[in-house]
């Protein structure tokens, strides 16, 4: 689809501002109220959501044309869909799926940005968008007992994604994965060095070409080794392989599980035993697109109703962000002896952005850390000793917002809370 196959979700919009806070039943008081990271930082109505359906209507309208301004306002945005499930509360129409084809044609059209365009290089030249060679991508692996896809069928395979690949202070929590599945008797295998950038960022940025590319690269490899399940902990790779690839008809059979779904499923069935005491207080964070976008792709059927009143035959449905990935990181955090979990007042759908999607934490640092601040803020205030997290995007922005600050907050990956819970012998550690 293109921009102009919404133009009437855009016309929609009234301008009621649900776009900018959560649900005022959903409200808990007057500290946390804000939804969407970019008008609440800068508080004007073209940063949120609904200003940006009027941007994309008037340049439909040929009303408005492209400037540095406008590419500002286009580009200072996480694409974390809050704008989007707080609309639907009360409407039936589109918010997000235009924002994206409003970037697509921003980058179809040559107007884009250098930060942006530097990562697509990048991401052509070593299928990866973080630095770092093909080479060096299976490196946080040496060591470990672990079959190969290429060489050796198996069971799942084990996606770590490009900063869990590259990113040193990441290693752990792909390594510890990878010891957490073999220890509960999963026959696990990774790609290593033959592991590509699942595409998903490229798509957030608005280079559909690029992310279509890197999609069918992945696909034909996963046909080709004959991959029945894909495992990944990263959030943005999670949202690419069952959302994305979905939604442009390359998903297929392919079963996709992020490392909170499965461990939840390996304890539940008795596979992984959780025998050691984490004594502490931690609150968890809902990645976005584990989240609100996690949740399974709806095929737009039927057509719309020619009349004043905007219907469609069949009747639409909507991704709303209810049906995301919510309870089972909980679900383990809950099963761990000693742990007690503390909720923040923004949470599952209406959850705050840490600050780092949509190409923000890497054209504008600044905006995402504010961000990730007022998560943070947010998080102190449960009282809790740690935010837990399920993606190494959250994570190292939260460790890079939190340097310096002088909080004693700190960060974790749920499984490197797993698997201090499953370490046999001793008295209770805490985080």
């Amino acid at each position: 689809m293109a921009l102009e196959d919404y133009r009437g979700d855009m016309e929609m919009c009234c301008r009621c501002s649900l776009c900018k806070f959560m649900p005022v039943e959903r409200i808990k008081g007057y500290h946390h109220v804000n939804g969407c990271p970019s008008i609440a930082r800068y508080n004007f109505h073209a940063y949120s959501g609904g200003g940006r359906l009027n941007i994309a209507v008037a340049m439909l309208q040929e009303r408005l044309d492209f400037s540095d301004k406008l590419l500002e306002v286009v580009y200072n945005c996480q694409m974390c869909g809050a704008c989007d499930v707080s609309c639907k509360y009360v409407m039936d129409m589109e918010v997000l799926e235009p924002l994206n084809e409003l970037r697509i044609k921003c980058v179809e059209d040559g107007r884009t940005i250098p930060a942006l365009d530097h990562l697509m290089k990048r991401l052509r030249k070593q299928g990866a968008m973080v630095p770092g060679s093909r080479a060096g991508r299976g490196k946080w692996a040496h060591g470990l007992d672990v079959k190969a896809w290429a060489a050796q069928k198996t069971e799942v395979l084990y996606h770590a994604g490009c900063r869990s690949s590259f990113d040193k202070e990441l290693w752990s929590v792909a390594r510890a994965t990878v010891t957490l599945l073999q220890k509960a008797g999963v026959d696990v295998g990774i790609a290593g060095e033959q592991e590509s950038c699942c595409g998903g960022r490229a798509y957030q940025m608005g280079y559909k070409a690029d992310f279509l590319r890197q999609a069918r690269c992945n696909i034909e490899a996963f046909e080709k080794y004959g991959v029945r399940t894909l495992v990944t902990g990263c959030a943005d790779c999670y949202h690419a392989f069952k959302v994305l690839y979905d939604k442009f008809g390359m998903k297929g059979d392919l079963e996709v599980l992020h490392t909170a779904e499965y461990f939840d499923r390996l304890i539940t069935e008795g596979r992984l035993k959780l025998v050691h005491e984490v004594a502490a207080k931690v609150t968890y964070h809902d990645p976005c697109r584990l989240g609100r976008l996690g949740e399974p792709y709806i095929c737009r059927e039927g057509s719309e109703v020619p009349g004043q009143v905007r219907i469609f035959d069949p009747p639409r449905d909507y991704r709303r962000g209810t049906h995301g990935v919510y309870d089972p990181p909980r679900a383990v955090l809950k099963s761990i002896p000693g742990l007690e979990l503390l909720e923040m007042d923004r949470i599952k759908e209406y959850a705050w952005c840490c600050g780092a999607g949509g190409g923000v934490k890497e054209a504008n640092d600044e905006f995402a850390q504010w961000t990730a601040r007022q998560r943070i803020g947010e998080a102190e205030s449960t009282g809790a000793q740690a935010i837990v997290t399920a993606c190494p995007g959250c994570e190292q922005n939260f460790r890079d917002a939190l340097k310096g600050s002088g909080s004693g907050l700190r960060v974790y990956d749920l499984v490197e809370v797993l698997e201090k819970a499953t370490q046999e012998g001793g008295c209770s550690s805490c985080l």
